[in-house]
């Protein structure tokens, strides 16, 4: 062991916390190789910040007996570790870590489930399906936000009838947007009613969500609907309805997007100007010339851009029709 790493394993056992935790934070850049062994205890020092920086600094080891230690930290008296701790197990890996959250997914305070679920969230570990459907009726709105979020990482259709009565019925307007989002990886038509429900919802986060869902899964029938969004108090949702109506290339969304070039909000100019080059119908030409005068550079960009794209779908009707 050199005089460096001997000086701060010296500091790792000083009486004062201040030189114990300055040592946590210097041992990730010394010379030594191996600095879980030194860190591990550190978890259990009396003092709050030291345990803290030990967590922070164990971000990126994933050894079985790393996450071990690390999983209980959840359930520390203090709030400052609790929150490191699920700041370090929320960057986990491998599907193995998933082992030691998933007690802590059923028991415990709310504060914990909610971080054990957001730590496990990413590794995809179909043992988090059963506690993520049973933590739907939560009471806790953070844990059933976080349970709604597994939900949707596991893109398990046994799922989506829950996350549909979620969408629509839940309080807590941010469960109700990050459920309307997970019936996003959803093949089936089945969604579409919760889904324009949602373009409804009292919570324009919600509404956004939504409009934004129905153009990534494609939905034709919604067009009405997305059409009757273009009309949404909150420009937010328009800028959302429009992309879904440009990528549904839905020619009823016309007038809309036509009436959205003149809008004051220019994010909302640009997604129509963009949605109207993805319809290609000839109809936006004039409409998209004159918007070539917008004073956003961006929308007068676009629209010459959407222009093109007409003018060569126009050519290539014109070459593959009959003579």
């Amino acid at each position: 062991m050199d005089t460096g790493l001997h000086s701060i394993v010296d500091r790792l056992n000083d009486a004062d916390a201040t030189v114990r935790r300055l040592a946590v934070i210097d041992l990730p850049y010394s010379d030594e190789d191996d600095i879980v062994p030194l860190l591990l205890p550190c978890l259990k020092d009396l003092d709050a910040q030291v345990r803290a920086e030990a967590i922070k600094a164990l971000e990126g080891f994933e050894q079985p007996e790393v996450v071990e230690a690390l999983a209980p930290m959840l359930l520390d008296a203090n709030a400052e570790v609790r929150k490191a701790a699920g700041e370090v197990l929320a960057e986990l890996k491998e599907a193995a870590s998933a082992e030691p959250l998933l007690p802590l997914l059923i028991d415990g305070p709310a504060e914990v489930r909610a971080l054990a679920f957001h730590a496990i969230r990413a590794l995809r570990s179909p043992q988090a399906f059963a506690p993520a459907m049973q933590s739907l009726r939560d009471p806790d709105a953070s844990v059933r936000r976080e349970a709604v979020g597994v939900l949707g990482y596991l893109k398990d259709p046994a799922a989506i009838g829950d996350l549909a009565e979620v969408a629509a019925n839940d309080p807590d307007v941010d469960v109700r947007r990050i459920a309307v989002g997970a019936l996003g990886y959803s093949s089936t038509v089945s969604v579409l009613p919760a889904l324009t429900r949602a373009l409804a919802d009292s919570g324009w986060m919600v509404r956004d969500e939504a409009a934004q869902t129905l153009g990534k899964l494609r939905l034709s029938l919604a067009i009405p609907d997305l059409v009757k969004a273009m009309q949404d108090e909150y420009w937010q949702v328009r800028v959302k309805a429009a992309r879904s109506l440009g990528l549904l290339k839905a020619e009823a969304g016309l007038p809309p997007l036509v009436a959205s070039l003149t809008h004051s909000i220019s994010n909302l100019r640009k997604e129509a100007v963009i949605a109207l080059g993805e319809i290609g119908d000839t109809r936006a030409i004039a409409p998209l010339e004159a918007a070539l005068a917008d004073p956003d550079p961006d929308v007068r960009k676009l629209a010459r851009l959407a222009l093109t794209s007409i003018g060569l779908a126009q050519k290539a009707r014109s070459k593959g029709a009959p003579a």
